[in-house]
């Protein structure tokens, strides 16, 4: 597929030959490959339990009874069944005080058997995340979203990073797609994804540009990227037209529609005309969060996993 021409700092897409407008992209199928590294985690942690180990232990809290994120935290589970990790359910009533989740928290920080903890967020509104989140030991935080973890990455010294960028990383990866400099664009600058995002990128040579809210002329951003990686939580926030024929598209959000489908920020159906590469929603970037949940977990169990794929070189 053709690239844009590029005059200054505006980029220009060439018009879409017949074969390009026929071609589809190639798929990057997060259940393929989510399932070889839960599978490679297995035998790790099988192998570490033969030898004399302990098996891995994960405490799942849940604060509620939101339905998405009662989704969310079974299907968790479940891959704690796949991985051979054992999994602690801690299932809490919304009206939970801060304090009373804080003291939990500090409960298991100081279990031996727990190696991992998450606390999924969303959080009911009278509990600040950031005070939660910065509260489990930095060592035990498999969702890599303590302050000491983000600023590892930052300094290039990556320790237990952010399952959904680190996720990203390991899709592209597995295809053997090498981001080493490219031009990524990121949509979204949350600090669940958009930031830590940027980050993964760089830590492997990609220039960046992160889009966010306040961020004029977003069209022309996204015509800019070789590599685009879209994390609004927004259906259609990115026109299929904006794709410059050959971009790498890969589709963070999760949109639950009035019909009930769920959908990405990005029309697959469009698009998959338009990139080289696509990943779907769902079946793209929710399994490998949830994958790199295992593995991280394994490894703050202290567990080395070989995984199925060999992680591009650092910029």
């Amino acid at each position: 597929m053709t690239r844009p021409e590029r005059k200054g700092a505006i980029c220009l897409p060439s018009e879409m030959s017949t074969a390009e407008k026929q071609q589809k992209a190639r798929i990057l199928d997060g259940h393929e490959v989510s399932g070889a590294i839960i599978a490679c985690v297995r035998e790790a942690v099988e192998s570490h339990v033969a030898a004399g180990g302990s098996r891995p232990g994960l405490a799942v809290v849940l604060v509620g009874n939101e339905p998405a994120s009662s989704i969310y935290v079974n299907a968790k589970r479940r891959d704690c069944e796949r991985a051979g990790i054992e999994a602690s359910d801690y299932d809490l009533d919304s009206e939970t005080t801060e304090e009373e989740l804080l003291a939990l928290i500090d409960r298991l920080n100081a279990d031996p058997d727990i190696n991992g903890i998450l606390v999924q967020l969303p959080l009911p509104a009278h509990i600040h995340e950031a005070a939660v989140t910065n509260r489990i030991k930095s060592h035990k935080d498999v969702d890599g979203f303590h302050a000491f973890n983000v600023g590892k990455l930052a300094l290039r010294q990556p320790g237990l990073r952010p399952c959904t960028p680190r996720g990203v990383m390991a899709l592209l990866h597995y295809y053997g797609i090498a981001n080493k400099s490219m031009h990524a664009v990121v949509v979204g600058a949350s600090n669940i994804v958009g930031r830590p995002m940027a980050l993964e990128l760089l830590y492997t040579g990609s220039t960046v540009t992160v889009s966010h809210r306040f961020t004029h002329d977003l069209e022309d951003h996204v015509r800019s990227a070789e590599l685009l990686i879209s994390a609004i939580g927004k259906p259609g926030i990115i026109d299929s037209d904006w794709i410059t024929p050959g971009t790498i598209v890969v589709d963070v959000g999760i949109n639950r529609l009035p019909d009930g489908r769920l959908a990405g920020d990005i029309d697959f159906e469009s698009a998959v005309r338009r990139a080289s590469w696509i990943s779907p929603v769902p079946g793209g970037v929710g399994p490998m969060t949830r994958a790199m949940l295992m593995l991280n977990t394994a490894e703050a169990a202290g567990l080395e996993v070989r995984l199925p794929y060999t992680p591009q070189p650092t910029g």
